[in-house]
């Protein structure tokens, strides 16, 4: 009698993520095919389409789709395995229904994400990128008293107390009001979890127009939502100081772009510092001549340290979606009490 040849369990990798995770899945004798290998090119639809029709898992990033469509081309796929925090390119709903656990990748990137807010804040109130440009271009002949004056972060010489707002106080919100401590700073936080930012007491808890009004430097860590779509738009900008600067390291949909170099070129605020885009990775041209303004390609958890724990923790992800575990940071625990989950499972072979 010959043996049962044993069973291979297929995951797509959409895109290469660091060698952690890689590794991880490899080890365990899991059969992974990685869709692009070239970090600045993404995955098309068809190759994308191709991939999660023959996986069992499938491991996407935020650049991909991840909709109703695709998600009813393999009625064997076992789980979605995002490396990231956010799953607002997934229908969670529609996986929900069709029985298929989804999974993010929390926490891992909180300190590196807070740490970029301040670099972000550093950098466009003190305009490093431009002082970095000016002497690079050899135009720094001499020191001058009033060579690319910046803003003070700290209290500076008049000792006042400058204000954060936070919009949003989940992890990454706290962890960027931690470090603010150390800047003296007077700290405002709107989120809907009231509850959660009262319970700190370094920080006071504002309506959205307070924290607006008040502020010296406005950062974002909302998720994406229907209700934070456009949450910064005209209004909110023109009820801002004008010596104020807006930092957004959540999602790029959160600020109403064309309204924001509006205000950046006729001076409503001082400055931004910008992470992430409306139509990433598609950029307003006028935000990119702007001198009042740091641009970043989304790498605020780019850290090796980070990265490399984000791409563990969604390949434990992936593993537990083979194994039919209940996934250790899956977003719809509900699916498993579902008959479409139950159907799928029956699927695999012996």
């Amino acid at each position: 009698m010959s043996k049962t040849s044993p069973v291979i369990r297929r995951v797509f990798m959409s895109r290469l993520l660091p060698q952690s995770g890689l590794d991880f899945l490899t080890q365990k004798g899991v059969d992974v095919t990685v869709g692009q290998r070239d970090d600045e090119r993404g995955l098309d639809r068809p190759a994308l389409r191709q991939g999660v029709s023959a996986c069992d898992v499938l491991m996407p990033l935020l650049s991909e789709r991840v909709d109703a469509e695709l998600l009813a081309l393999n009625p064997r796929l076992l789980g979605i395995a995002q490396m990231a925090v956010g799953t607002d390119n997934v229908d969670l709903s529609e996986a929900t229904r069709l029985g298929i656990p989804v999974t993010n990748t929390p926490g891992i990137l909180t300190e590196a994400s807070a740490d970029f807010t301040w670099a972000l804040l550093m950098a466009v109130a003190r305009r490093v990128p431009e002082a970095h440009r000016y002497t690079a271009e050899g135009r720094f002949k001499i020191w001058g008293p009033n060579l690319l004056l910046g803003a003070d972060v700290g209290p500076g010489p008049d000792g006042r107390q400058k204000v954060l707002g936070i919009v949003g106080y989940g992890r990454i919100g706290e962890a960027v009001a931690r470090r603010a401590v150390g800047f003296g700073m007077r700290i405002l936080a709107h989120a809907r979890n009231r509850s959660r930012v009262e319970a700190d007491p370094k920080v006071t808890w504002a309506s959205l127009e307070e924290v607006l009004k008040q502020s010296d430097f406005l950062t974002l860590h909302p998720p994406l939502t229907p209700e934070t779509r456009h949450l910064i738009s005209e209004p909110e900008l023109r009820s801002m100081k004008s010596s104020a600067y807006l930092l957004n390291l959540a999602r790029g949909p959160i600020v109403d772009e064309r309204a924001l170099v509006k205000a950046l070129d006729e001076g409503w605020i001082a400055g931004a510092g910008l992470d992430v885009f409306e139509r990433e990775p598609e950029i307003e041209p006028e935000l990119k001549a702007l001198p009042n303004v740091v641009l970043a390609p989304h790498i605020a958890s780019a850290t090796v340290e980070t990265r490399s724990q984000m791409s563990l923790m969604a390949a434990r992800n992936a593993w537990a979606h083979l194994q039919g575990e209940r996934a250790p940071n899956v977003l719809n625990p509900e699916v498993y009490d579902t008959e479409a989950y139950s159907q799928r499972r029956a699927l695999l072979a012996p």
